[in-house]
């Protein structure tokens, strides 16, 4: 298999973990780019933050299919707002940093994050979305 074989491997388990857990695919796909192809990790950062957003919109989408799952519209687009002026300061901040340290930091990420998933899935279930706002409408009296 060529390269683009492998390229496109490692983009379907991405697309499935991403999808099946709610991640960009950052967390899967760097560590894959950067240690199984030998790509530095801002060039690793740098792709798996192009590939989230067709990979995080076809999720999206199937989503939004299943009737069962409450999306709130004003909620994504308040962090997608937060998110986007968060991604034009990271991106600055890890122009300036060294490989090594970035590393160490993505490392850190990881692990804390699965150590906080870990002792969460311990305890109580969370809920499935965030209240909607409702409009309240007292009951009628009866006729």
């Amino acid at each position: 298999m060529g390269n683009w074989g492998w390229y496109l491997m490692v983009g379907l388990i991405t697309g499935i973990w991403s999808a099946m857990f709610g991640v960009g695919g950052g967390l899967i796909m760097v560590p894959i780019l950067t240690l199984a192809f030998g790509l530095g990790q801002k060039s690793a950062q740098g792709i798996s933050l192009l590939v989230i957003l067709p990979t995080a919109l076809a999720g999206y989408i199937r989503y939004k299919m299943n009737s069962e799952i409450s999306i709130n519209l004003p909620l994504a687009g308040w962090l997608a707002i937060g998110g986007v002026i968060g991604a034009v300061i990271g991106s600055h901040i890890v122009f300036n940093l060294p490989e090594a340290i970035l590393k160490r930091m993505f490392a850190a990420l990881m692990i804390g994050a699965g150590i906080s998933m870990m002792v969460k899935s311990f305890n109580k279930p969370p809920k499935t979305s965030l209240p909607e706002e409702r409009v309240s409408v007292a009951p009628s009296e009866p006729r």
